[in-house]
Parts: C-alpha cells; sequence; structure tokens
C-alpha cells in the first residue's frame, strides 16, 4: 500500500515540478546528437531529432497526466449532474438520459473519441472534448443507482417535507453518498484518460508538436523502432506505470471502503 502511494506522489511531482527538473530544452534540437544512445550526457538518450529524451518525458507528464485529470473530472462532473438528474427530476427524465446513456456505451470509447477528433480537427482542446463526451456514462450510471437507493431514507423524505429545494438536497444528502463510490470509479476513469490520450497522441489527434506528450512521443519513435527501440520503450513505459498506479490506487480505495462497509 505504501509502495502505491509513493508512486502517486512521484507522478503528482512530475505534473507539478517535471519542467523544472528536466535538465534540457524538450524542443532544442540537436542534430549533431540524433539518436543517440543513454550516457553521462543524455540520460535515456534522444530522438531522431536530437532532443532529449528525459527532458520530453518529464514536460510530457504535465500533458499527459495533467490533460487525464481535466478529462476525467470534466466527465465527473458531467456524468454525476445526469445521474443525479436521472434520479431526482421523474420517471420520464430518467428514461430520456438512461436511454442516451445506453447510446454512448453502445460504442467503444475510445473508437468514438478517434471519430470526434477525426471530426473536429487535431489539438488539445478536441482531445479534451473527444474523451469528455465519451468518458461520462459511467459515473451517471453508479450516480443515478445510488441516489435511487437514497432518495427513500428518512432523512431524504423529512427533507422533502421540509420544503427544502431540490439543488440543497442533492448538494447536502445525495452528494456525501455519491462521493465514495465516484472516487474509485473517477480512479479507473483517470487511468483510461491516459490510455485515451496516448491512443490520440499516437494516432496525431492530440496534443500537437512541438510540445511533447507520451503518445505523440510514441508516434515519433515508431520510425527508428528497430534501430533505436529504447525511443518507444521510455514512454510506453511512463503510460504504463502511470495507468499501473492509479489503478491500484483505486483498487486500495474500494478495499478500503469495503473494509469500512463491513464494520459494525
Amino acid at each position: 500500500m505504501r509502495s502505491v502511494w509513493a508512486l502517486v506522489i512521484i507522478l503528482i511531482l512530475l505534473v507539478g515540478l517535471g519542467p523544472a527538473l528536466a535538465p534540457y530544452d524538450p524542443t532544442a534540437i540537436n542534430i549533431p546528437k540524433r539518436l543517440s544512445p543513454p550516457n553521462a550526457e543524455f540520460l535515456l538518450g534522444t530522438d531522431a531529432l536530437g532532443r532529449d529524451i528525459l527532458s520530453r518525458l518529464l514536460h510530457g507528464a504535465r500533458w499527459s497526466l495533467g490533460l487525464a485529470f481535466l478529462i476525467s473530472l470534466i466527465s465527473l462532473v458531467i456524468g454525476t449532474i445526469i445521474g443525479l438528474a436521472a434520479a431526482l427530476c421523474g420517471r420520464v427524465t430518467d428514461w430520456a438520459l438512461m436511454r442516451t446513456t445506453d447510446s454512448f456505451l453502445a460504442f467503444p470509447e475510445l473508437v468514438a473519441a478517434i471519430v470526434i477528433a477525426g471530426l473536429i480537427g487535431a489539438g488539445s482542446w478536441s482531445l479534451i472534448f473527444a474523451l469528455s463526451i465519451t468518458g461520462w456514462m459511467r459515473y451517471a450510471r453508479v450516480a443515478r443507482g445510488i441516489s435511487l437507493s437514497v432518495q427513500n431514507r428518512g432523512y431524504v423524505v423529512q427533507a422533502r417535507l421540509a420544503g427544502l429545494p431540490g439543488w440543497s438536497i442533492a448538494r447536502w444528502h445525495y452528494l456525501p453518498s455519491l462521493i465514495p463510490s465516484l472516487t474509485v470509479v473517477w480512479t479507473g476513469m483517470f487511468a483510461r484518460a491516459i490510455l485515451g490520450i496516448s491512443a490520440l497522441g499516437f494516432l496525431g489527434f492530440g496534443v500537437q508538436p512541438p510540445n511533447p506528450e507520451w503518445g505523440s512521443m510514441l508516434l515519433d519513435a515508431r520510425v527508428h523502432l528497430r534501430s533505436t527501440p529504447l525511443q518507444m520503450i521510455w514512454p510506453g513505459l511512463a503510460v504504463v506505470i502511470s495507468v499501473l498506479a492509479i489503478n491500484l490506487t483505486g483498487d486500495a480505495l474500494r478495499d478500503a471502503l469495503a473494509k469500512q462497509d463491513t464494520q459494525p
């Protein structure tokens, strides 16, 4: 458990301090040093344009992890609002919102994100929009299910009888019940967002050059896979370690909540 939290802390530090720790400018081209193997000057080597891979990884953490955090947060807000509305606004609204949710779930998220990004163009904003609009459905289902189980509890019924407005009841009585479960869902969706950003970056729909991002680094390195495979290994490892750390954190949170629920 301690090792999991250590990895998470390292990821947070990379987002905040990564650019300050980078030894070189991640966009500086140095043709005489192109495709250098790891050495004392360039600890992880250089890419086809002579750019320091370590510096690009550290700067890329802000794009890959920072954008994933933003995307998962936007999806969380959208899904929570839709789930609460489905549970609280009557059967017709519930039916319409859940059929919309089912329609979105019918398409693979990554495929839908690729289609949307392809239609509106490449770039970080289209990346955020595409992954946010395809990532809210699980939050909505969880929020709706928990809200339906809460709405007939005594304190909620008393709040309605007291004439409290619906938004106030949702804020003070529904959200506290939603937060634990949605936090666990959020960790999984955070990891999925990292994979989505990397996949779209590898396909050329993500963060555009010269900004370093782990998926676009994989795209740049694919041509030299046989001659210098480390170019692809480093950003690939960054993605794998980040996703693993976040998934393990979600598992730890789920186990902690389950243990708390079983205690008398």
